[in-house]
């Protein structure tokens, strides 16, 4: 089981200051977070991408590229690659160059994104938003998988005897996890390929997230990949912590009243009882965390979203303490207990090489 945290890159005002923090400290603040995230021993550092204000992670891999010089252990991962919007040649050289320079440290999430303007932005209809991961997709697959790559398709122009460099290390392409939070065609996509499908349930009341989960588990057996307990799923979530739930509510209450995305909006404690958003003591994560493996069955990551609404650093890295501290070596603990043996971990660099040296050989 992986532990995580993810970052969507926002520049928010502090309510509680009225301070804004530059684009500058906020892209530092990120790769502070992130070498924190080693620092505590979490598994995963993971980031979005986006291309309009109030957001800054427009680059991924130069953030990321950035981050894994100064780490040495920390799997770095997307939480989105706009699939729709960006070239599929541009995703498989960018991101293999990434993995070499990361000695396999790397996987990606690939999404539709949240932002309707950034499709024209690149050239692209949004209309055709879900053909569009799908072709591209196809795409970036073969890409990492034949050295030679002679393709056709409606979105961009076709490719002779095409190349891309460098190779996957090892030959061994990124994992890729397909994230969705309404579309059951991406999680078909992610039970076609044997991918990952990361549900990023922070909006949401766990029942659509069931249906989705369920589906791509159906799926994933129904193609061959093994059977639906075997399916690589991950699962967002959202904590806000302080030993004493009384000052955690007290304390991120005016961040939830006035953050961009769900502010003036249902109430902190509706919101808290309908999603996994989690105000309180540590132990009070840990309760609630633990019922996801109730609501979903055994799966492979968990990714946290600590660092948006204007939340200043130091508070993210007190949060981020707390985390490795009290929460991270229970969490561990209780999930691995009752993990039945044939559910698998997810997938890193290491054992995908491994699984593709001890696989038999095709006649």
């Amino acid at each position: 089981m992986q532990f995580g945290i993810f970052t969507v890159g926002d520049v928010t005002t502090d309510p509680t200051t009225n301070r804004t923090p530059s684009e500058n400290e906020r892209i530092k603040a990120m790769v502070t977070i992130a070498l924190k995230a080693e620092e505590i021993g979490l598994d995963v550092f993971a980031t979005g991408e986006h291309h309009n204000p109030p957001f800054v992670p427009s680059s991924p891999t130069t953030m990321l590229g950035y981050i894994a010089a100064r780490t040495e252990r920390l799997i770095l991962s997307t939480s989105t690659t706009l699939i729709t919007t960006n070239d599929p040649v541009k995703i498989a050289e960018d991101y293999a160059m990434l993995q070499h320079l990361a000695d396999g440290r790397i996987d990606l999430m690939m999404g539709r994104g949240n932002t309707g303007p950034v499709y024209p932005w690149f050239g692209q209809d949004i209309r055709q938003g879900i053909p569009l991961a799908i072709e591209n997709y196809a795409l970036l697959h073969a890409l990492w998988r034949q050295d030679v790559v002679t393709w056709e398709g409606r979105f961009r122009t076709p490719l002779q005897s095409f190349t891309s460099t460098p190779r996957p290390l090892d030959g061994v392409p990124p994992f890729v996890w397909h994230g969705s939070i309404r579309s059951p065609e991406i999680a078909e996509q992610a039970a076609y390929y044997g991918d990952g499908f990361f549900a990023n349930h922070i909006f949401w009341p766990k029942e659509h997230f069931q249906q989705l989960i369920n589906l791509y588990r159906e799926r994933y057996a129904h193609y061959g990949h093994g059977t639906p307990e075997q399916a690589i799923v991950g699962l967002g979530g959202q904590i806000f912590m302080r030993r004493n739930s009384q000052d955690a509510v007290r304390e991120f209450r005016p961040y939830f009243d006035n953050a961009p995305v769900y502010g003036h909006g249902p109430s902190l404690e509706e919101f808290t009882a309908e999603t996994p958003l989690t105000v309180g003591s540590p132990q009070q994560v840990i309760d609630k965390t633990l019922t996801f493996r109730d609501h979903f069955g055994h799966y492979q990551r968990q990714l946290f979203l600590m660092d948006h609404a204007g939340l200043p650093l130091k508070t993210v890295l007190e949060q981020l303490d707390l985390l490795g501290e009290e929460v991270l070596p229970v969490l561990r603990k209780e999930f691995a207990a009752g993990r039945p043996s044939d559910v698998p971990d997810a997938p890193t660099h290491a054992s995908l090489l491994a699984r593709r040296d001890t696989a038999p050989v095709v006649a």
